[in-house]
């Protein structure tokens, strides 16, 4: 089996008064709370979120 490329990212603003999608974001990404690091597979669907609340993410380096 091939090993899924992954993407180290952290929270790094809240989401309070944005938008529902950005909301909604964070949420499908796994956030539970700022400061938070998650690892997550780069698929489409995930890149996309993360492409939409860049502004409140960091890319960590692996």
């Amino acid at each position: 089996m091939s090993k899924d490329k992954v993407i180290k990212i952290k929270l790094v603003k809240s989401g309070i008064g944005r938008m529902k999608n950005h909301k909604l974001c964070i949420q499908g990404l796994g956030f539970k709370k700022v400061n938070q690091t998650l690892t997550v597979v780069d698929t489409p669907s995930n890149r996309g979120m993360i492409n939409k609340i860049s502004d409140m993410l960091e890319i960590v380096e692996n």
